[in-house]
C-alpha cells in the first residue's frame, strides 16, 4: 500500500466569514493510498479554529508512513484502533487516513460504502447551503444567485434578525441558523422566539463551547432546538452534550473519521439526540464521504464543495439544482483532477 498526499488550495466563490473566521482560500489535503488498481481518497483541510495546519497534517502522516503502508488491515476498524494511539494526536490527519483506508476496503469489494454497511438509501435527504455573514444586501445576493430548498444562515452580528427578516422576503426555503459561539444566553433567547415566526428549524452553537450552564439553561428554554456543534468534537462529547443540547452536528476531521463517527452516531441516537454529519468546506472527495452516511442521519450539511470556483475530483456532484451521489464503489471518487 503507497501513500500519496496531494495538496490543493481551494478558492472560494465568495469570501467566507463566520463569527470568529474568515478566509478566500480553504487549504485541502487529499490523502490516497494505492494498492494495485485501486485508490482510496480521504481529505483532511485546514482549520484555524482547531489548530491544524496542512504541514502539521502532513508531518504526522510522513511519521508514520512506514507502518502505514507495510499495514496488513483485516478491516478499516481494526486499522483504525491500532492506528489510533499514533494518528490520534491529529484528528483531522486521522480523519483523512481513515476515509482513504474505508474508501479503498469498499473498493476492492465493488461496492458503494454505505452499501457495505448494510445501509440502503435513496440520497434524499436534502443539504443545506451555506451563507456566510457578509453585509445584508451581499448574503441576499448569495441567496438569490443559488436557489436552494434549504439554507444555513451564519449570524453573530449587530444586525442578526434584520438579516433573518431580509432573507425570508426572498423565499420560502427552510433556514437553519448557525451563531458559531457568536452569542449569549439571553440574546439566544431573544432570538429563538423572534426567528421561530420566521422559518427558522433550529439554532446551532449559539454560545461559546464551554458555556455549559447556558446551554442548560437554553436546553431547557429556547423554542427552538439547539444543535452542538464546537461543543463536540469527539466520541466523548455525545453523552456530556445530553441534556444540554438537543441534537449534535458530527464533524469527521474533528472526531477522526468514518470509524469513530457511526459510533457517535449510534451513540446520540441511543439518547433520543437529533444527528447532523456537517463539512468544513471540503472538496468533493470530503463531502463524498459523508454521503455515504446519509442513511442515518437527520440533518446534513455537505455545500463545501458547492461554495468553490472549481473542484478537484470527481464523486458528488450538482446536476438539476440537486446534489447528486455516484452509487460507485467506495465513496464514489474515482480519480483526482489536475
Amino acid at each position: 500500500m503507497k501513500l500519496i498526499l496531494h495538496e490543493y488550495d481551494l478558492k472560494l466563490k465568495h469570501r467566507f466569514s463566520i463569527a470568529h473566521d474568515s478566509r478566500d482560500i480553504q487549504k485541502s489535503l487529499i490523502l490516497e493510498l494505492r494498492d494495485g488498481q485501486f485508490s482510496g481518497f480521504g481529505e483532511a483541510t485546514a482549520s484555524k479554529y482547531y489548530g491544524y495546519s496542512i504541514e502539521e497534517m502532513r508531518a504526522i502522516l510522513e511519521v508514520n508512513r512506514e507502518q502505514i503502508e507495510s499495514y496488513q488491515y483485516q478491516s478499516p476498524e481494526e486499522f483504525w484502533v491500532d492506528m489510533s494511539t499514533e494518528m490520534s494526536v491529529n484528528s483531522f490527519a486521522q480523519s483523512a487516513l481513515d476515509v482513504a483506508v474505508n474508501d479503498l476496503y469498499a473498493k476492492s469489494k465493488g461496492v458503494s460504502l454505505s452499501k457495505l454497511w448494510g445501509e440502503e438509501s435513496s440520497h434524499n435527504l436534502v443539504s443545506n447551503y451555506t451563507i456566510g455573514i457578509d453585509t445584508i444586501e451581499k448574503m441576499a445576493q448569495k441567496l438569490e444567485e443559488f436557489p436552494w430548498p434549504s439554507y444555513k444562515i451564519k449570524l453573530g452580528t449587530k444586525e442578526d434578525i434584520a438579516i433573518i427578516k431580509e432573507l425570508r422576503k426572498l423565499t420560502d426555503a427552510k433556514f437553519r441558523v448557525d451563531a458559531n459561539c457568536g452569542w449569549g444566553v439571553e440574546e439566544t433567547l431573544i432570538n429563538a422566539r423572534e426567528m421561530i415566526g420566521l422559518g427558522v428549524e433550529f439554532i446551532e452553537q449559539p454560545l461559546v463551547a464551554d458555556d455549559w450552564l447556558g446551554m442548560k439553561t437554553l436546553y431547557e428554554k429556547s423554542p427552538l432546538p439547539i444543535i452542538a456543534d464546537e461543543s463536540i468534537v469527539g466520541e466523548g462529547d455525545i453523552e456530556r452534550c445530553y441534556g444540554f443540547f438537543h441534537g449534535v452536528n458530527i464533524k469527521l476531521m474533528k472526531c477522526g473519521g468514518l470509524t469513530p463517527a457511526r459510533r457517535m452516531i449510534s451513540k446520540a441516537k441511543s439518547y433520543g439526540m437529533k444527528v447532523m454529519v456537517g463539512c468544513m468546506t471540503e472538496s468533493s472527495v470530503g463531502i463524498s464521504a459523508i454521503a455515504q452516511l446519509l442513511p442515518l442521519l437527520d440533518y446534513v450539511d455537505m455545500d463545501g464543495f458547492l461554495l468553490l470556483e472549481s473542484e478537484i475530483a470527481d464523486g458528488v456532484r450538482l446536476a438539476n439544482n440537486t446534489i447528486v451521489v455516484p452509487d460507485s464503489a467506495g465513496i464514489g471518487v474515482s480519480s483526482l483532477i489536475s
